[in-house]
């Protein structure tokens, strides 16, 4: 946990019952219209990330975007985008990923990466993980590094940061939730 997470985690609106009943939404809206906290958010990533010598940040479509812009500005590190299917104009590599109901899949440019890139993956919040697991695999086919992934918030009781962890990767949350606060 980052030395702001008790802060950044009180700031998180917690929005009971959505998008269906029996869910908490941990909303981080507030936490961006914080400047403060917003701030500390940022801080909190450069300070654990500064001495890596990343060559680039990859964020998850779309709240992941918000974090990665600016992380990757600090840090002297190109931003890569990874989208939702169909987001990217050029040519793309896919990996497709389980939903409680479904599938769904993520794409990067084709050229994203120069082999053996060290690469940041960042995204919002871990949940049950299958999202940053597909946009890990993704940066290993086009040759990045993953050197950490990095998240605002993390659900553990969901099983997500633990099925990151058992595939090899580290994993880095500002703050967590159980499923009771």
């Amino acid at each position: 946990m980052s030395i702001y997470g008790d802060y950044i985690k009180s700031v998180i609106r917690t929005v009971p019952g959505w998008p269906e009943p029996g869910v908490n939404f941990r909303d981080i809206t507030p936490l961006l219209q914080n400047s403060t906290a917003f701030r500390k958010l940022i801080e909190s990533f450069v300070h654990r990330y500064r001495e890596m010598e990343l060559d680039a940040i990859a964020s998850i479509d779309a709240r992941g975007f918000i974090i990665g812009a600016p992380l990757a500005y600090e840090l002297g590190a190109s931003f890569v985008p990874v989208r939702k299917k169909g987001k990217l104009p050029f040519k793309t590599v896919s990996e497709t990923y389980k939903l409680e109901y479904g599938h769904s899949e993520v794409e990067l440019h084709a050229d994203a990466f120069q082999q053996g890139d060290r690469i940041l993956l960042v995204d919002d919040l871990i949940a049950t993980g299958g999202t940053m697991l597909a946009a890990a695999n993704l940066i290993q086919r086009c040759g990045g590094h993953v050197v950490d992934t990095s998240t605002i918030i993390d659900l553990p009781e969901l099983g997500g940061s633990q099925k990151i962890r058992d595939a090899g990767y580290s994993v880095f949350a500002v703050c967590s939730f159980t499923e009771d606060e």
